[in-house]
């Protein structure tokens, strides 16, 4: 199958092509830039790759959580493309890309966390089960110091994403030694969504381009100045 994945829900943007079994990705840490860079790339990775726009079965899109402007980027390339095309799209959790680009030598039980600003951040878990993920918990938004791993999972754990450097590194400390090891630098890749996507649109989980919505756990987009006086009291 033949497969477009976008990315660009974090400071990270990339856009993946998945041929077959084959991934070709573009990826910069690029804030501001994500508008600018995904389409140009998507078109160079189907040139250099020799196939058309419409040899592709499926558009593929990480729909958050992330900061928002990069989210709805995301569901907008996503859906433009899709829609033109008229092809189904794979829309899927950016803290289960994340989760996917944990290391293979690591534990098998990882703890996704992404910086969501304004002293919280987005977090879920996952089990890896050879080339697949199953969340153990639902995604959510909260301070770094009241995240919990789920209860009767004794890991061991490891944890990957920026989550775990907010607030300096409130969450890797308040979990210590039950996540080992961190690795709080590590931003989401098309490369891995790509490949969770194509596992999930041989399952059938392809859905039409209208129905796909982003995730952003939260409603508010600025603290008030209450909360931005409290943030820093807390500091």
């Amino acid at each position: 199958m033949k497969l477009l994945a976008f990315e660009t829900s974090t400071e990270a943007c990339s856009v993946a092509l998945y041929l077959d079994g084959e991934v070709r990705e573009r990826f910069d840490i690029a804030p501001r830039r994500h508008a600018e860079l995904a389409l140009p790339w998507a078109d160079a990775l189907l040139a250099e790759a020799g196939v058309a726009r419409a040899q592709l079965d499926a558009i593929a899109v990480g729909r958050g959580p992330g900061a928002f402007t990069g989210v709805r980027l995301a569901i907008a390339l996503a859906q433009g493309v899709a829609l033109a095309l008229e092809r189904p799209v794979v829309a899927l959790s950016t803290l289960q890309v994340l989760a996917a680009g944990a290391p293979l030598d690591g534990p098998e039980h990882i703890l996704a966390a992404i910086d969501a600003r304004m002293g919280e951040v987005y977090a879920a878990a996952f089990l890896r089960e050879g080339a697949a993920l199953h969340a153990l918990d639902a995604e959510r938004v909260l301070p770094p110091d009241a995240v919990e791993l789920p209860a009767g999972l004794a890991g061991p754990w490891q944890g990957v994403g920026t989550g775990f450097a907010a607030g300096g590194g409130v969450l890797a400390q308040r979990l210590g030694d039950a996540v080992r090891p961190i690795d709080a630098a590590v931003l989401p890749h098309a490369a891995d969504l790509a490949r969770q996507a194509a596992a999930a649109f041989e399952r059938g989980e392809a859905v039409a381009p209208e129905r796909i919505e982003p995730a952003y756990l939260r409603d508010n987009v600025a603290l008030t100045l209450a909360e931005q006086q409290a943030l820093r009291a807390r500091r």
